[in-house]
């Protein structure tokens, strides 16, 4: 089910820079690949073939501002890195670069991705061990069954939005905004900055002008979520992050928060436009999945060997000189875990297209300590998603020729930027909004009975506001959904 090279390469649009622009060469004034820029973001998987061919599992790189980096491309390699703590780093403040002035800091782009954090991902040994298990312990509290009828309320209501219009683009529609919902719930979040952020989080990845801004809106965003849980605690991951006996800091909380909310919803978001993609593109998939010879999970897993939805995790450090993959490794160096790369090294995979579905030892979630303690969530909400999704449009097919599909790449991720299907008109679902538990009775003295409840007042009906939004009295779950059947 692998694309070959020339299938990812996308089509030129936009200006095109002057011939023999420096600023968009592939390569740096020592011929160097640059994992950044248009050559790169048009065929990263063409790319990463070629640095295998040239350089072997392990090859020299530049990032954005031509900083110097390793990019692992084999897989035993990538397990290497991943697994050897000891030895490769994932704090930071290990590489040489910042006291070389080989960047800026108060202006690179790369900062939001490679900068020091007190989190569990720039943490190693016993301080990796005191953050991760609170993050572990924040997500293990939800019960699997209980965010599946989350998702599946969720997807009902964003299919409810254009399945009477027998057309849809799915990223726009479905694949950005189940994802954004699900984690914007286990968050605790509930204010109305929430699809805002969301978008700010998925501009970190872009590694753009704009990433720093992004960075410190997501910051201040949680930072606000902070104190309003240190108020009102909720059963969602910010109130157990706070009250975990870790001891965390509110500083601690909010750059985990930041790292569930970006690694969650980019991930997830990607991976469910990959399954769909190859859902209307490829009979052969298509079919497995329809014939019960591959199921849904097995699909995604899939996907995940051939697509990861992250391509390049950033990064670890050399603690010492070594050796890896023919390469001499100097202390300080920074290391870049080729996930994608990993996943379709001829070592593991001597046949790209043979399935692989019933196997979960790709690289998609990284390894060792620091592998991504949420995938299993990330699985939940795409196999949920697609699942509804596919059953009531079972007839969903591509509108547009594939070769009219586009992405947008960066040197992290490769976002597929919209997937227009056409299906049968057919009529929403009722809306049965889950009713929330009643509340617990108030304490009362010995002997004396309790007051008997309230009667509940029927909900008001909140009329539309004027024509193209939403009515200012509607709660943000309302407006959104105004504002995609308006679409």
């Amino acid at each position: 089910m692998t694309l070959p090279a020339h299938e990812h390469a996308l089509p030129q649009t936009g200006l095109v820079p002057p011939p023999g622009c420096p600023a968009h060469a592939a390569t740096g004034p020592d011929g160097t690949a640059r994992l950044y820029g248009p050559a790169a973001e048009t065929d990263p998987m063409g790319l990463y073939e070629e640095l295998r061919a040239a350089h072997g599992p392990v090859a020299p790189v530049l990032l954005d501002g031509d900083v110097r980096a390793w990019l692992v491309l084999g897989y035993s390699e990538n397990r290497d890195v991943a697994t050897r703590s000891t030895q490769f780093s994932r704090d930071p403040r290990v590489w040489h670069g910042w006291s070389t002035g080989e960047i800026d800091p108060a202006t690179s782009p790369l900062m939001p991705m490679i900068g020091w954090r007190p989190d569990c991902v720039c943490a190693d040994g016993e301080e990796h061990q005191r953050l991760r298990s609170a993050v572990t312990a924040s997500l293990d509290q939800f019960d699997h069954r209980g965010i599946r009828r989350r998702i599946n309320r969720f997807a009902h209501e964003l299919i409810d939005t254009f399945c009477e219009a027998g057309e849809a683009e799915l990223v726009d529609r479905f694949t950005e905004h189940l994802p954004m919902l699900t984690l914007i719930h286990l968050l605790g979040m509930s204010d109305e900055e929430a699809p805002k952020l969301v978008q700010a989080a998925r501009d970190l990845f872009k590694a753009t002008e704009t990433s720093l801004a992004s960075n410190a809106f997501v910051v201040q965003s949680l930072e606000q979520l902070v104190r309003d849980k240190r108020v009102l605690p909720g059963p969602d991951i910010a109130s157990a992050l706070m009250s975990h006996p870790a001891g965390l800091s509110d500083e601690e909380v909010v750059h985990h928060l930041r790292l569930i909310l970006l690694a969650g919803y980019e991930t997830t978001a990607n991976l469910m436009s990959n399954v769909l993609r190859m859902v209307v593109t490829d009979p052969r998939f298509r079919g497995s999945l329809a014939g019960g010879q591959m199921t849904l999970p097995e699909a995604v897993e899939q996907v995940l060997w051939d697509e990861p939805p992250l391509m390049v995790c950033p990064s670890r450090y050399a603690n010492g000189d070594t050796n890896l993959g023919g390469q001499q490794i100097r202390a300080g160096d920074m290391l870049l875990l080729g996930l994608a790369a990993g996943n379709m090294d001829r070592a593991v995979r001597p046949d790209p297209d043979a399935p692989v579905h019933h196997n979960r030892a790709h690289l998609s979630f990284s390894a060792g300590s620091h592998e991504c303690p949420g995938q299993d969530i990330g699985r939940i909400i795409a196999d949920t998603g697609i699942d509804i999704l596919l059953t009531r449009l079972p007839d969903i097919v591509l509108a547009v020729p594939e070769e009219d599909l586009s992405w947008r790449s960066s040197t992290w991720a490769r976002h597929l930027t919209a997937l227009p299907v056409t299906f049968a008109p057919r009529a929403p679902r009722t809306h049965q909004f889950e009713a929330p538990l009643p509340t617990a009775p108030a304490p009362h003295a010995v002997g004396v009975p309790a007051p008997a409840p309230e009667p509940e007042a029927a909900p008001a009906a909140v009329p539309p506001g004027p024509a193209g939004r939403a009515g200012a009295g509607r709660s943000w779950w309302e407006r959104l959904l105004w504002a995609l059947r308006l679409r």
